[in-house]
């Protein structure tokens, strides 16, 4: 797919048709968000609020009574389009109790054909349906909706867009999330995204620095940059400016905020990289770098780019520039084909690492990846087993791990509060901890005594 960039003419003509779908709404018109998956699916869930705020929108917390409820999808895990299409279906409830509520559903789970298809044949109350490519014309869909009378479905194989100017409603006023980059050129043999989200195209970094010099001039505490792969940065560019690059430039804008980024993919780090975070001032001591397998035939299988031992190099190197870094991953269990033997090298990479924390997923097949059809000899039960066995070793890792900062002072981040209403903050590394005490202002820098220490987190007083 080829790259296309939208013409600011055409973003104006986009907000030109909020003012038009304003006119045709109820005073005061009520809009439900749910943003699934990924931080990348949040960062556009902020740029779909924008233009609903735009048509005069106010946003609520559940569906029940809105005008319109939104759905932004994801596609990553077949537990994860389970849990849309039962959303989905209880959203019949809210329509048949408000026969105007406009039901929209859209990201990556809606760009798959299967998906588009059963929303379309299983569940007729959905007005609206539309994949990442067609986010940046929202308003001229829902306007083509709301004009015909008819279902809307922008589920087209069209190239993959870059697109500035779209107005953002943030979660937060402390976190922010910026998106670098969009789409992937890897075809991990298990993964949908780039099918859903196209082929990797950046955007222009005077357009990314712009948006940040703005956020930390208004305060943001805590930047994240997003894409598919950052470490590809750049590369469709042709200007020689790559992540690295991007990384020293965001470090030297001035704010007190701490800069942070992902996924990083190992095929694509480099010692460039690994220098750069050390040298930065802003740029937290934190990478997030899935391995997926400790298997090198594995990784091939997977069409992953590298193997166990560069995939071991790249920590050593890392660790010897930043030898305090909080290292986070991905790993699979139970890809098709994968032996004992093999999972037992997943299992020695993680007792290798040591990683800080990981994120485990027992391999859920995607259709129309190559994946989907391998042979796979290995019972569900002794998968489930080896899963327990990983999630048991990281535990007792992480569990150390935690307990070493127990004792120690750290600079730390207020991030507001937990389910329970007690403080929270997160160490510059990113762990989470729990305050004692009275709450600080979300977004406050507080030296924290780190006093106890979980599996999953850490416990302190502020000093």
């Amino acid at each position: 797919m080829s790259r296309s960039c939208i013409s600011p003419d055409a973003i104006l003509r986009q907000l030109a048709l909020c003012q038009s779908i304003q006119a045709r709404l109820p005073e005061h018109p009520l809009a439900y968000v749910a943003s699934y998956g990924c931080q990348q699916n949040e960062a556009d869930s902020e740029r779909l609020r924008g233009y609903l705020q735009t048509m005069g929108f106010s946003f609520v917390q559940e569906p029940e009574g809105a005008d319109l409820v939104l759905l932004n999808t994801c596609a990553i895990r077949q537990h994860a389009e389970q849990r849309v299409f039962g959303n989905v279906g209880a959203l019949r409830h809210t329509k048949r109790r408000k026969p105007g509520q406009k039901i929209v559903v859209c990201g990556c789970m809606a760009q798959q054909p299967h998906a588009a298809d059963r929303l379309r044949t299983s569940f007729p109350y959905v007005d609206l349906v539309f994949g990442p490519q067609e986010l940046w014309r929202f308003p001229e869909l829902l306007l083509q909706r709301l004009d015909s009378g008819k279902r809307v479905f922008a589920t087209q194989d069209v190239p993959g867009t870059v697109s500035e100017g779209i107005p953002v409603v943030r979660g937060s006023g402390v976190k922010a999330w910026v998106s670098i980059m969009y789409g992937c050129n890897n075809f991990c043999s298990y993964c949908v995204v780039p099918y859903v989200r196209g082929r990797e195209r950046s955007r222009e970094p005077e357009y990314i620095l712009q948006e940040i010099r703005a956020l930390a001039q208004e305060g943001y505490r805590e930047i994240t940059l997003l894409g598919q792969n950052v470490n590809s940065y750049g590369k469709d560019l042709d200007s020689g400016q790559d992540f690295a690059w991007l990384l020293e430039q965001v470090d030297a804008i001035p704010g007190d905020f701490i800069l942070r980024f992902m996924t990083s993919h190992p095929k694509d780090a480099s010692p460039r990289l690994f220098d750069v975070m050390a040298r930065g001032e802003k740029i937290a001591p934190a990478l997030h770098l899935p391995f997926q397998s400790g298997s090198s035939r594995v990784l091939k299988a997977m069409n992953r780019g590298y193997t166990r031992e560069h995939y071991l190099s790249l920590i050593t190197q890392l660790r010897q520039r930043i030898p305090n870094v909080v290292l986070t991953s991905d790993v699979i269990v139970g890809f098709p084909g994968e032996t004992q033997a093999e999972f037992e090298e997943t299992l020695s990479l993680i007792e290798t690492v040591k990683f800080d924390a990981l994120f485990t997923f027992l391999f859920s097949p995607r259709k129309g990846t190559p994946a989907e059809g391998l042979e796979d000899p290995m019972p569900a039960q002794q998968k489930q087993q080896n899963f327990q066995r990983l999630l048991e070793t990281q535990n007792g890792i992480s569990a150390l791990k935690h307990h070493a900062y127990v004792g120690k002072t750290l600079p730390c981040l207020v991030d507001g509060t937990d389910e329970k209403g007690n403080p929270i903050a997160r160490t510059r590394g990113g762990r989470l901890v729990h305050l004692n005490g009275p709450a600080l202002p979300e977004g406050t820098w507080a030296d924290v005594t780190i006093t106890a220490a979980s599996t999953w987190a850490l416990f302190g007083s502020i000093n």
